[in-house]
C-alpha cells in the first residue's frame, strides 16, 4: 500500500475543454445507466449540464447479472452519442467490458470506465494502461482496498498514470440496500495513495431516495466527486431505474452539494472552455 498523501491531478481533455479531477474542485458526473435512445440521452445531458454536471456518464455496453436483460445499444449508438456530446459540449465516460472495445469506442469517449466486475480483469487493465485516455476504476464489490490499489497499478505500470478510483459500494451482510457504501475507504485512500477518488452512490445504495444524501456525504468526507445515474423517466429505464434520479432530484441534490462545498471552501468543477 502506498503511503504518500493524495496529490495526483488527473486531466481529462475533451473537445470542449479540460477537466481536472483530484484538485480542489468537486466534480459531478451524471447521466443514464444505459444510453437507450438519442432523445433520452440528449434530454438527460441538457438537464444535468444545466444543473452543474461537468461530464456525462452513459452505458454503451452493459454487463448485466441476467443475460436476458438489456445489454446496451453498442456501436449502433456511436453517431448520436457524438452528436449529443457536440450539442451539449460535454465529454463522456463509459464502460468498456472487453479489451477489444477500447479501439472501437476510443473516439467516442473521453474517459474509460472499468466496472466492478472487471476490477480483477488484469488483461483489460493492462490494455487500458497502454493507451492515453483517463481510466475510472470501480472497486470490486468484494475487493479489499489493497486489491483495489493494486488493480489500479496494472494500468499505471503500463504507462497510463491517469487513473481515478471509484468507490461504488461493497457487498456485506446488510440487505436493506443494494450494497454498503464504504466512505471509510474514500478517506483512507485519499490519505494513503496518490489516486483521486470519486463515489458512485447510485450503485452503492440502489434506492433513489437515498442517493442525494450519500452524494452529499461524499462531498463532506473529501471525495473528489460523484458519479450518479439520472434518467428522464426512471420507471421506464431499461436498467437501474430504481436508483436513477429524476431531473428534479438531480437539481435539488446539486443545490445541497453546493452548500456543503461552500462550507468547505471548495469550488464545483466547471469545464475550462
Amino acid at each position: 500500500m502506498q503511503t504518500t498523501p493524495s496529490t495526483q491531478i488527473v486531466k481529462i481533455p475533451t473537445a470542449f475543454g479540460e477537466l481536472e479531477i483530484g484538485g480542489p474542485a468537486f466534480s459531478v458526473i451524471a447521466g443514464p445507466c444505459s444510453i437507450e435512445s438519442h432523445s433520452q440521452f440528449l434530454d438527460t445531458a441538457k438537464a444535468v449540464k444545466e444543473n452543474g454536471a461537468c461530464l456525462l456518464r452513459g452505458g454503451i455496453w452493459k454487463m448485466r447479472t441476467s443475460a436476458k436483460t438489456f445489454q446496451g445499444l453498442g456501436e449502433t449508438s456511436f453517431d448520436f452519442i457524438q452528436a449529443v456530446c457536440k450539442e451539449t459540449k460535454m465529454g463522456l465516460v463509459s464502460e468498456v467490458t472487453d479489451a477489444r472495445q477500447i479501439a472501437e469506442v476510443y473516439d467516442v469517449v473521453d474517459m474509460f470506465q472499468v466496472g466492478s466486475r472487471n476490477m480483477h480483469n488484469y488483461s483489460l487493465l493492462k490494455e487500458l494502461g497502454m493507451q492515453k485516455k483517463p481510466v475510472m476504476l470501480k472497486r470490486g464489490f468484494a475487493a479489499l482496498i489493497d486489491e483495489w490499489i493494486k488493480a489500479a497499478e496494472y494500468v499505471t505500470n503500463g504507462g497510463n498514470k491517469n487513473v481515478i478510483l471509484c468507490e461504488r459500494g461493497i457487498r456485506t451482510f446488510e440487505t436493506a440496500t443494494r450494497n454498503t457504501l464504504d466512505l471509510n475507504a474514500v478517506v483512507y485512500v485519499k490519505k494513503n495513495s496518490s489516486f483521486p477518488v470519486i463515489v458512485d452512490p447510485s450503485h452503492a445504495v440502489g434506492i433513489r431516495a437515498l442517493v442525494p444524501d450519500l452524494a452529499i456525504a461524499a462531498a463532506a468526507c473529501g471525495a473528489d466527486g460523484v458519479i450518479v445515474e439520472t434518467h428522464p423517466s426512471p420507471a421506464e429505464a431499461l436498467s437501474d431505474g430504481p436508483q436513477a434520479l429524476t431531473f428534479d432530484d438531480f437539481k435539488n441534490m446539486m443545490k445541497k452539494i453546493e452548500k456543503v462545498l461552500t462550507a468547505l471552501d471548495r469550488p464545483l468543477q466547471k469545464l475550462k472552455i
